[in-house]
């Protein structure tokens, strides 16, 4: 792969920061998006822009046939069955909470367990924080021990016939562990339980596949996959979607309304009502398929190229602690913490070096408090990264050792 021609198609990156060339160390909160889906967007609102599935002329039709097969390339993307287990909504947050707030709130009662691991986002842990305290069901949590992975004696005794629901991140984006989702499903369904799995830091970095992995919901944000903002998926099997009532009532998920009652569309209109995001739909879209012209197998081997280097390297820093695997299979970022500076003071002086890297507890307070750090500097690769860049990083944090002591 040409992978500096590649990054050519990312005009952002072509641009100095502070006097420097930018090294954009982000991509695990937001990355960025290529000329093919900055022009979807545009050509939507400048030739298409009407709104979907509501009216029979010739704009609202083809807006309608943009955001209709992105769903199906959605679907191909995951391996899903059918277009139709695929919920557009506004990024893992809303589609973990829609799961909670249907799913959790019909099927969750007291004396049920809800298992989620150390390691997760906020966002996978809060919703069923709250869900807990509304059905009596009760949260637990496997240990992540010092190497960054889960505890295989505290699987073994958690993940129990009391567990309903297993939720789980697939890559952490806090250590870059890549747990083994295919395996934690099959145990959670063999014992009955309905397994989330948070795909944020996964779906775009690699292929995944949904029935091969066997989870019954995924979730995964447009925005850390080169699509805009205010974009996600969920992923639901037909056969627990159809189940679930409406989280949101309003237009387009309803077949009939009364002044008494309503019923309501199958999957996946149901679960989208109103008026939705339009673009950043056929700007997911348009993601897909540029990512496709890449491979996803071979995003994943640049990534981890990039990540095993990057560890390689910064574990020569003196007072530096890498929290995460130290080798082999790992997503793509590292989030480290150096004795002599605190996070936040070290992504401003990289920032003044052209640096772009986020410092803080990265929505996972639990785990800083875990391996007993105030927060992490975390850097973050994608496809459009290079060594060169990495190096780079290096000899910034050799200098900030330099200012900081």
């Amino acid at each position: 792969m040409d992978w500096h021609r590649i990054r050519s198609d990312f005009p952002i990156l072509d641009q100095q920061v502070n006097g420097h060339p930018l090294v954009y160390l982000d991509s695990a909160a937001s990355s960025q998006k290529p000329r093919a889906v900055i022009s979807a967007l545009t050509h939507y609102y400048e030739r298409d822009n009407a709104n979907v599935h509501r009216a029979l002329h010739e704009l609202s039709a083809r807006a309608t046939d943009a955001f209709e097969a992105a769903r199906k390339k959605a679907a191909r993307f995951i391996g899903a069955a059918s277009e139709d287990e695929i919920i557009f909504t506004r990024g893992c947050t809303e589609g973990i909470n829609l799961v909670a707030n249907t799913w959790g709130v019909q099927n969750l009662r007291p004396g049920d367990v809800i298992l989620v691991t150390g390691m997760e986002h906020h966002s996978n842990l809060v919703p069923w924080q709250l869900l807990a305290q509304r059905t009596g069901a009760t949260l637990k949590h496997i240990p992540v021990l010092d190497d960054g992975t889960l505890d295989p004696a505290a699987i073994d005794s958690l993940l129990n016939e009391q567990v309903k629901l297993f939720a789980f991140v697939h890559i952490s984006n806090s250590l870059g562990t890549i747990n083994p989702a295919r395996e934690l499903c099959a145990r959670a369904k063999a014992l009955g339980a309905v397994t989330l799995l948070d795909g944020a830091q996964s779906v775009g970095h690699m292929p995944v596949n949904v029935v091969e992995i066997g989870c019954d919901f995924l979730v995964f944000s447009g925005h850390k996959m080169c699509a805009p903002t205010g974009i996600g998926v969920l992923y639901g099997r037909m056969a627990l979607l159809e189940k679930m009532p409406p989280w949101h009532g309003g237009g387009e998920m309803i077949l009939s309304v009364t002044l008494e009652g309503s019923t309501y569309k199958p999957p996946p209109a149901r679960f989208e009502a109103g008026t939705p995001d339009i673009a950043g739909v056929i700007g997911l879209g348009a993601a897909i398929d540029y990512l496709e012209t890449i491979g996803l197998e071979n995003i994943h081997r640049h990534d981890l190229n990039l990540s095993n280097y990057a560890v390689q390297c910064m574990s020569e820093i003196p007072g530096i602690r890498i929290l995460g695997p130290q080798s082999g299979q790992r997503g793509s970022l590292v989030a480290f913490h150096l004795d002599y500076a605190h996070p936040h003071d070290l992504v401003e002086f990289a920032n003044s070096h052209g640096i772009a890297m986020r410092g803080g507890h990265h929505c996972t307070q639990p785990l800083m408090k875990r391996f007993k750090v105030p927060g992490t500097t975390r850097a973050s690769f994608y496809f459009y990264n290079t060594i060169e860049e990495i190096n780079r990083l290096v000899e910034v944090l050799h200098a900030a050792r330099k200012f900081f002591t």
